[in-house]
């Protein structure tokens, strides 16, 4: 399993240090723009093994007092019903979800920005809930010649028709459910608007990745080309600050491309550009907090990997192109790694070729693989879940957990009362009947108990599980991957 390769106390210590020193120098007032995750960011909790998912969080615990935040949705994701693929949520939905996350914490939510607002239907209906929740919703508009026009954004006609976002404490965190939904707009509509009200502000960017100060072609980097593929971001050496500096320094390809915009932007609004460089805009300060470089390449290595086959059945199911698999191959080939890399591959495909039947294998903590096929009674991923926590407590492999007079049941159940045609039994059935056995079973107790010993163990399964297994893993923390195969020839594959 991964070794710890990142301090994340030193991590939150260092972060918010970096934040407030930013705000200092604007005078008092930061416009800090979220990239990436800001809850449950597991890809970085993957990469860099010690990364706490809610580490951003945490960092701005420290510094709640001081701060509150604008949540940013694109009307055209919205309309477009665009998902969060970690978390199988709208982004509308997941817009919900961080605001009640905020309240949670007792940071305040100035409101939602709605972004490219043309009033499409879907993004009027989310208004309306909106307003009927008492949440402040503010309309921003596509402006003409974005993000080239420089004299046209910086204007009335521009940036000054956008609604105004009225904000009281010196750090401003401006989030998003995802990628693409207009953030940096967002808080150049905000600069704009304070220096017409003569408020004193600046910006700063929050990437965790690209790592700016590890090598271009480090596993950590390339892990981060391999999750953004959808998005064609590339990897690159930002040359302003090598100009600037004379070190290089890494960033990523729409950040390089739309500084010279960004800097002319900054030029119309104060006269002058406080960055050399987009490097210079981040606060980022992961790569200061790696304490062992081997574990963060392995950990790294192995994102590639799953990422690679996330991208194969994107493919297979229409959401991806060949060319991003193209990517994603090119980029396990720069980490110098294979499929082989992943050790649960061959024995999963061995399993299925044995017996016939889709199977899956999961690598337990101390590196040994279990293997679960396809049964009358449950799927692949139910009967190696079981397996799993048999061989984690220690229980003879011949023991059944669930008999057949226990299962048949809810098989009975599912086809005959639910409507279903798959009688076979979801990991969720399987746990919610064991969790029913163990108040009487003593071995069914003991299998449950070892459940928190799954997280971060890998898994492989042969096809394309359905959502209700991927879910069930994820929650338990098991990094799943598929091969990109269905276990039937149908064209509908419920989930």
């Amino acid at each position: 399993m991964n070794r710890i390769g990142f301090d994340n106390s030193r991590y939150i210590e260092l972060q918010s240090e970096r934040i407030r020193e930013r705000i200092r120098s604007f005078g008092g007032k930061l416009y800090l723009e979220f990239g990436g995750k800001l809850f449950d960011d597991y890809h970085a909790s993957r990469v860099l093994p010690g990364f706490c998912p809610d580490s951003k969080i945490k960092m701005l615990l420290s510094m709640k007092d001081n701060a509150e935040t604008i949540v940013v949705v694109s009307a055209p994701s919205i309309e477009q019903n665009k998902i969060r693929g970690d978390l199988g949520i709208t982004y509308d939905m997941d817009a919900l979800r961080l605001i009640d996350a905020f309240n949670e914490i007792g940071i305040k939510v100035s409101g939602v920005v709605l972004t490219q607002y043309m009033r499409q239907a879907a993004a009027d209906s989310f208004i309306k809930r909106l307003n009927n929740l008492g949440v402040k919703v503010y309309k921003h508009y596509q402006i003409d010649g974005y993000p080239s026009n420089v004299a046209k954004i910086v204007s009335d006609e521009g940036l000054g028709k956008n609604e105004y976002v009225e904000t009281t404490k010196p750090l401003i965190v401006v989030t998003a459910p995802g990628p693409g939904s207009g953030k940096m707009a967002t808080c150049l509509s905000q600069l704009y608007h304070d220096h017409k009200r003569g408020i004193k502000a600046g910006y700063a960017k929050y990437e965790t990745f690209p790592v700016w100060n590890l090598p271009i072609t480090h596993p950590v980097n390339l892990a981060y080309e391999a999750a953004t593929l959808d998005l064609s971001d590339v990897n690159m050496i930002d040359p302003y600050y090598l100009e600037s500096t004379g070190v290089t320094a890494i960033n990523y390809n729409r950040d390089i491309e739309v500084y010279p915009v960004l800097r002319a932007t900054f030029e119309r609004i104060y006269g002058y550009c406080p960055y050399k460089s987009p490097t210079d805009m981040g606060v980022n300060m992961a790569g200061y907090c790696i304490v062992n470089e081997e574990a963060v390449a392995q950990a790294s290595k192995m994102e590639i990997v799953r990422r690679y086959y996330d991208c194969l059945c994107r493919r297979r199911n229409g959401t991806a192109s060949g060319d991003e698999v193209y990517q994603a191959e090119l980029l396990m080939n720069k980490a110098g790694i294979d499929v082989g890399f992943r050790k649960v591959v061959e024995p999963a495909l061995k399993k299925a070729e044995a017996t016939g039947e889709p199977a899956t294998a999961i690598e337990l903590p101390n590196g040994t693989i279990v293997t679960g096929k396809t049964s009358k009674l449950m799927g692949c991923s139910a009967s190696a879940l079981l397996n799993a926590l048999k061989k984690l407590g220690g229980i003879d492999d011949s023991y059944l957990l669930l008999p057949p007079e226990v299962i048949e049941p809810i098989q009975k159940l599912k086809v005959d009362n639910l409507g279903n045609h798959n009688p076979r039994l979801h990991a969720d059935e399987i746990l919610i009947a064991l969790a029913i056995a163990a108040t009487s079973d003593p071995r069914a107790a003991l299998a449950m108990e070892q459940l928190p010993k799954l997280n971060e163990c890998e898994a492989h399964t042969t096809v394309i599980v359905s959502q209700v297994d991927k879910n069930i893993y994820r929650k338990l923390g098991l990094n799943l991957t598929c091969e990109p195969n269905y276990s039937t020839k149908k064209l509908y594959h419920k989930s």
